[in-house]
């Protein structure tokens, strides 16, 4: 054996250790929160820069068990064959740990892609899809098809937090991706939830999980495709109870003229938004930006256009067990 082939074989027993050590941990915590989704690695060595989530679902009416993540890219280049490798035996230690069947892991190449791409189904990829539970409900996920599954298990809390204040109340759900935040609103008794997305992939894939839940989507259910810049523009003097901001930081579908970069036009979308916020109302903003705070300069003209506003960083609320290390986007609640 080379030494290359030694420093795999010890790098696969690190790795090993480490997915028994955190699935010791939180299967159990799983368990109480009655979640088949969490984070069980990412990138905890630094020489094995993999990001893995563990999924427990139902599958053709059979319980299942399977790992979805990816490959990030090393800051040093390394041989092809190498890492071909390299990553199959980190696939076999996961196997053995978790006691996977080979064909329920899927760890992708992470690229820079547009959305557009992001929401592509590979038709050639074979099918996994598991119905899994987060807070008593439903979602179906992809682990095959797509660079996303379809459920981003990090905004959890936040999820359960502005559920909490949709009885009886009207929800607008921008970006709304597969629609969790709009089943949850729904799941709760809001009057009516609004969920607006440009992709057609995304809102169908959104209509099954409302069907999971026995959610009947049309009415006071609705799911708009648009783009979410001209649906604000559009809908000045309409107001919301609720609304729900969760942009991707870089857009360029083909199927609008907009093309979206959070970094420079979140105060904009905020403002339009907060346009659409009934008083009293309560306003999530998610974004994946890196200092983002109520102190920022870019939120003092929005101190003045809307009297009363108060911003809280509920980012550390939102954050879980499965999290309790690593990044998670920032959280923001305006309200008026």
């Amino acid at each position: 054996m080379s030494r290359g082939q030694e420093h795999i074989k010890e790098q696969a027993a690190m790795f090993a250790g480490r997915l028994r050590k955190r699935k010791r941990h939180l299967a159990k915590w799983a368990r109480r929160e009655g979640t088949g989704v969490y984070r069980l690695y990412d990138r905890d060595i630094p020489e094995i820069p993999l990001v893995l989530d563990y999924y427990e679902g139902m599958r053709n009416g059979v319980l299942e068990h399977a790992l979805f993540g990816a490959l990030y890219k090393r800051p040093y280049e390394k041989d092809a064959a190498e890492e071909s490798a390299w990553l199959l035996e980190m696939k076999k230690a996961a196997q053995e740990v978790l006691s996977l069947s080979e064909d329920a892991i899927f760890i992708k190449e992470r690229k820079r892609i547009s959305p557009f791409n992001q929401y592509h189904k590979d038709t050639a990829a074979r099918n996994f899809e598991l119905d899994v539970r987060e807070g008593g409900l439903l979602f179906r996920v992809n682990l095959s098809g797509y660079i996303d599954c379809g459920l981003y298990h990090d905004a959890r809390k936040v999820r359960a937090r502005a559920a909490a204040e949709a009885p009886g109340k009207t929800v607008l759900n921008l970006f709304c991706y597969t629609g969790a935040f709009s089943v949850y609103a729904a799941a709760m008794g809001a009057a009516s939830v609004d969920s607006v997305d440009l992709s057609a992939v995304c809102l169908k894939r959104a209509a099954v999980n409302f069907m999971l839940n026995g959610l009947e989507h049309g009415g006071a259910f609705r799911f708009i495709r648009c783009d979410v810049l001209e649906f604000l523009e559009n809908a000045r003097g309409r107001r919301w109870d609720i609304i729900i901001l969760n942009p991707p930081v870089f857009s360029n579908s083909k199927k609008t003229t907009h093309v979206l970069d959070l970094k420079h036009d979140y105060p904009q979308l905020l403002r339009l938004a907060l346009a659409l916020l009934a008083p009293g109302g309560s306003l999530y903003f998610g974004a994946r930006l890196r200092g983002l705070s109520p102190c920022n300069e870019q939120f003092a003209p929005l101190y003045g256009n809307f009297p009363g506003l108060v911003i809280e960083d509920i980012t550390e609320k939102s954050r879980c067990e499965d999290f309790s290390k690593h990044r998670i986007p920032a959280w923001l609640l305006f309200k008026i």
